[in-house]
Order: structure tokens, then sequence, then C-alpha cells
């Protein structure tokens, strides 16, 4: 069960900065970065981290630069010990 969640969370982590991404190359009204943090935090860090990546978005932002990554390693610490 706890698979399939972080699955789902990740993926819509890297849609939601997938579609910030493409809303600010395009002008458009954006993602808040509360929501994309949030999605980061609630276990979609992997997917947030790739989407930084691979779209090369928020990769500028201080915030970003630094809560994605630790957050990914604690989160995968979390996953390690469960188990």
């Amino acid at each position: 069960m706890l698979a399939i969640y972080l699955f789902l969370v990740n993926i819509i982590a890297l849609v939601l900065y997938g579609y910030d991404k493409h809303c600010a190359v395009t002008h458009r009204w954006r993602v808040s970065e509360k929501t994309l943090l949030t999605s980061a935090a609630i276990g979609g860090s992997l997917g947030a981290y790739l989407a930084m990546i691979s779209f090369r978005h928020k990769t500028r932002h201080r915030v970003f630069q630094i809560f994605i990554p630790v957050l990914l390693v604690l989160q995968a610490i979390i996953l390690l010990l469960i188990y």
C-alpha cells in the first residue's frame, strides 16, 4: 500500500513540476511554490527532484536547491528504517 502511495505521489509531483515549467515558458498562471514544495514533502521528493533535473525547473531557487535534496535523503532514510 505504501509503495502505491509513493508511486502516485511522485508521479503527481513530477507532473506538477512539469506543468509549472510549461506554464512558466508559455506565460500562463503558475502552480504555487507552496503546492510544489508540499507535493515533495508528502512523499514526492524523488519525483520533484527528477523533475527539477529533467525540466531544469526551480534549479536557481535556493529553497528548492536545498529543501528537495535534503527531503529526498530524509525520506529515503525513513523508508530504509521502515523496511
